[in-house]
């Protein structure tokens, strides 16, 4: 990802799209912050009576009056910075829940070749990592800025009221500074971003390990995986390393500065004691004044290294809601206007990258009838699927139902009407009641039942103790393939759209669960237009019509009978899977 976005640029959209709303409780943290940077003024200010009148010049009488006003300081400090503090959390909380959540529903928008392009884990690292990296810096960031610059100026202004010489000659190295800051502060952002880059990897290599372990324990590839996870573990911390090593060295560059200016002053201010044009207390009040002066413009610097991570973090940010889809015509339709009418496709075209799939693809699906796809793997025909849901677009030719470009639709609508049983058993880690109920999720729970009965389900969910009730597990790991299978069924069936989509949809059942669904699928697909797609030649010698796809063509049509009687492509696959 290319450095496209200013620090400026960020921060104002930051603030704009997430900060802006929360003006109110800010300024009201930001009072309590100047009445804590008040207090310590106040403190100050009681430093040279209590060193020049009561201990210098013996006078008993204001000992308690210094004491109690003293008091009241850390009083007011401590109201002021838990009132502050609370709402500077809240605010940090609320901001990174937010954008967490603009972000996630930004994402959901993006088509498949967004997702096919950027790993699950690199998204999960920015979606999460990085806008909780935000998180920690805005509480912190926010409370420093507030407090300590308040604290910072009314130091300074105590500062300036003992002796304004001693303070230029405090801060005369200060110039000196600008320049080796500036590239430090360089180097952090660089290395800051390099870090966020290596975190997301690592996250894309633990989604991948996780969700292979079955292969990496099949293959013995614990060694080589935990050898590849180190190596991102080294790379990121060296990035995280160089990133605190450069905020450490401004720090260390402040601390420079300081120590020459303290002995100036030290030098100066000792001779003007001496010679009596200062009190003690002059130089107590001033050194301490200068020393809490310190401390602030310390953890201002070190925010100011937080600073150029938190814009690293932006970046990563905007960069992907800056993404947008695919263009795609605008709907101009509201609706399908005839479901059960035939599914054309009339010259279509269609490459993954430099990789052509489709070939000037033409066949008609008619309405209301099981059309079959065979061919070998990589034919074309999984993706005929999802250009017909519309989760890829046709590089050219064009795509109908009923005489109805589906592209005149938006892709929402155009879904309502179809229900998909994939290979790719996608269950979530909920309970199976939970998972068909994504077929309809306003479908009653009697709806839900009876499509649990009739998808088999019941036969292994009653098996234990929490019937539909029972965890999926991650990816529905805790069923076996066939039981993930018949749960897909279930959420179709629930679904009960017109257009039905069938791929490979008993591929993962035993022959006699199998023959069972099949029937059912049969019994359903007669008020359908029912699109199949399979490999096992005898779960489609029953459709309407049957195409054989060839290398993203249909190179031959007809019933079962017919395409035998050619002696073609049919009959050599099938003649192939029966072997």
């Amino acid at each position: 990802m290319s450095n496209q976005y200013t620090a400026t640029q960020l921060l104002s959209r930051l603030w704009r799209h997430f900060i802006r709303k929360h003006t109110a409780k800010l300024i009201l943290a930001v009072m309590f912050m100047l009445l804590e940077g008040a207090a310590m003024y106040f403190f100050v200010y009681q430093l040279k009576p209590m060193f020049d009148t009561i201990f210098v010049a013996g006078n008993e009488t204001q000992i308690w009056g210094v004491a109690f006003a003293i008091c009241g300081v850390f009083i007011v400090r401590s109201f002021g910075s838990f009132i502050q503090r609370a709402l500077i959390a809240q605010t940090g909380t609320l901001v990174v829940s937010d954008m967490q959540q603009k972000l996630t529903e930004h994402l959901l928008t993006m088509d498949m070749n967004f997702f096919n392009n950027n790993s699950p884990g690199g998204l999960i690292e920015r979606v999460r990592g990085d806008t909780q990296a935000l998180q920690a810096f805005a509480s912190r960031t926010l409370v420093t800025l507030g407090r300590d610059l308040t604290t910072l100026i009314a130091m300074l202004i105590a500062a300036m009221q003992i002796d304004i010489w001693w303070t230029a000659i405090i801060f005369i190295g200060a110039p000196l500074l600008v320049f080796p800051l500036y590239l430090l502060q360089k180097l952090i952002r660089r290395q800051s971003r390099k870090a966020r880059e290596a975190s997301a990897l690592l996250s894309t290599r633990l989604d991948e390990i996780f969700h292979g372990i079955k292969a990496i324990k099949l293959n013995n590839l614990a060694e080589h995986e935990s050898h590849r996870f180190s190596k991102g573990i080294h790379q990121f911390t060296r990035r995280q390393l160089y990133s605190q090593y450069s905020n450490s060295a401004m720090l260390s560059v402040i601390e420079l500065a300081a120590g020459a200016g303290f002995v100036a002053i030290i030098y100066f201010g000792g001779q003007q004691i001496i010679s009596g044009e200062k009190t003690a207390g002059d130089f107590i009040t001033f050194f301490v004044a200068i020393g809490l002066l310190l401390e602030p413009i310390r953890k201002l610097t070190s925010i100011s290294g937080a600073i150029q991570g938190a814009v690293a973090n932006l970046e990563r940010i905007y960069y992907l809601f800056d993404k947008k889809p695919d263009p795609r015509p605008k709907p101009t339709d509201t609706n399908l206007s005839n479901p059960l009418g035939d599914i054309c496709f009339d010259q279509v075209n269609f490459s993954y990258g430099d990789t052509e799939v489709l070939k000037q693809l033409s066949f008609i699906a008619p309405g209301g009838k099981t059309t079959a796809f065979v061919g070998q793997s990589g034919a074309g025909k999984s993706t005929l699927f999802n250009l017909l849901t519309a989760l890829e677009i046709p590089h050219s030719g064009s795509i109908s139902i009923g005489g109805q470009n589906i592209l005149s639709l938006d892709a929402q609508q155009l879904r309502e009407e179809m229900a998909l049983v994939s290979q790719e058993s996608a269950l979530f880690d909920e309970s199976i009641i939970d998972n068909i109920k994504l077929g309809d999720i306003s479908a009653e729970e009697e709806q839900i039942f009876t499509a649990s009965e009739v998808a088999l389900v019941n036969e292994f969910a009653n098996e234990s103790s929490d019937g539909l009730e029972t965890l999926a597990g991650p990816r529905g790991t805790n069923l076996s393939g066939g039981q993930r299978q018949r749960v897909i069924i279930a959420r179709a069936m629930l679904r009960n759209a017109p257009i039905l989509l069938l791929d490979e949809a008993t591929s993962a059942l035993d022959n006699q669960t199998e023959r069972k669904i099949q029937q059912l699928l049969d019994d359903v697909s007669k008020q359908k237009t029912t699109l199949v797609i399979a490999h096992r030649l005898t779960t489609v010698m029953n459709a309407d019509l049957i195409h054989v796809m060839h290398e993203g063509q249909v190179v031959e049509s007809g019933t079962h009978e017919e395409l035998m009687a050619l002696n073609g492509q049919y009959k050599k696959l099938h003649a192939t899977l029966e072997q």
